[in-house]
């Protein structure tokens, strides 16, 4: 979970195209900061570490909600689309069919929590399915999670590629050198989830995948964070990178990260 969030805080200077397409950047600055990226990550985190084994879809679709309101209420400038602040302010809203990246960059949690990517994949479309229950909203979550496990799990980038394409039909042929002249931001899942996994394909270390996708430009807080999610399970993360985001989380915040990190044994 701490590489979707150092991707959020490393990419968020350059969002809505503020980069200039290139791997040479400072990796942290003032600018440097969390997002709602990291707010909803977290929020999911701590929603499936309250599930018990036993616990019902329906009691884990409630307090994913719960908890996403809880935190998105307590950092309400975080920069939350249009659509995700209203279902944040009224209780009563229901998922908007949303597919919209948010479901993927929010999702990493669960591939650590679950030991099979049957139950990974399920717990990823219950966490999208309460805003984002859009087709493609829950395949973009369902495929970073799947990512993100086999990469944890000792699966090859060649292995993982032919996962997502065949399980997905994402296209993950095209280099980042092809992609990066014409992409611009854009916050779908079909278009930020298949960069994002191509980043970190040609990545050859944490940090290259990380400079990489900012290099893309785009929404690249959440694409990096999509990225940066993948790249922790199939690389680790530095422990000077680790320190770095521990000191730029507020208390609340840091304390579930650091819950998830100790339930995990880290």
């Amino acid at each position: 979970m701490i590489g979707a969030i150092l991707g959020d805080i490393i990419g968020s200077p350059y969002e809505f195209d503020r980069g200039n397409k290139s791997k040479e950047f400072p990796l942290f600055s003032r600018k440097s900061t969390y997002t709602d990226d990291t707010v909803m990550t977290l929020a999911v985190g701590r929603a499936f570490l309250d599930a018990q084994p036993s616990a019902s879809d329906d009691w884990i679709l409630q307090n994913v909600a719960k908890r996403m309101r809880q935190f998105g209420n307590m950092y309400p400038n975080a920069g939350y689309g249009g659509m995700f602040r209203r279902w944040l302010r009224h209780p009563e809203c229901q998922a908007y069919h949303s597919l919209g990246n948010g479901s993927a960059m929010r999702v990493s949690s669960v591939a650590w929590l679950y030991d099979d990517i049957g139950a990974v994949r399920h717990a990823a479309r219950l966490s999208a399915e309460v805003t984002h229950n859009h087709p493609e909203g829950i395949k973009g979550a369902e495929a970073t999670a799947s990512a993100i496990f086999l990469a944890r799990t000792g699966g090859s980038k060649a292995e993982m590629k032919d996962y997502i394409e065949q399980e997905f039909g994402y296209r993950l042929n095209r280099t980042c050198d092809e992609i990066r002249p014409g992409y611009f931001h854009i916050e779908t899942c079909m278009e930020t989830v298949p960069e994002a996994i191509t980043a970190f394909l040609e990545g050859d270390s944490f940090e290259d995948v990380i400079r990489t996708a900012v290099s893309l430009g785009g929404d690249c807080d959440t694409l990096t964070a999509i990225a940066g999610s993948i790249a922790e399970g199939f690389y680790g993360v530095p422990a000077k990178l680790k320190e770095e985001c521990h000191k730029r989380l507020p208390g609340p915040l840091l304390e579930v990260l650091e819950a998830f990190e100790e339930y995990l044994g880290r």
